[in-house]
C-alpha cells in the first residue's frame, strides 16, 4: 500500500501527462498509471524519472486502430 503523500504524486504524474486524453479512454489512462507505477516500484522516484515512464507509456500506447 503506498503512503498519502506517494499516492498523491502519482496521481498528480498521471493527471499532469494525461491532460490531453479524455477521460473515456480508460484502457490509455490504465496503461499510463501501471507504467508510472511500475517506475515507482523499482525506485525511481523523482518526478522526471516518473514523468519520463508516463510519456514512454503514450508514446506506445496500444490502439486498437491501426
Amino acid at each position: 500500500m503506498l503512503d498519502p503523500e506517494t499516492a498523491a504524486l502519482l496521481r498528480a504524474v498521471l493527471d499532469e501527462l494525461c491532460e490531453n486524453v479524455p477521460r473515456l479512454e480508460t484502457s490509455t489512462r490504465a496503461h499510463v498509471a501501471s507504467k508510472i507505477l511500475e517506475a515507482a516500484t523499482r525506485r525511481e522516484w523523482t518526478v522526471e524519472d516518473l514523468k519520463a515512464a508516463g510519456r514512454q507509456a503514450l508514446e506506445g500506447k496500444p490502439t486498437m486502430w491501426r
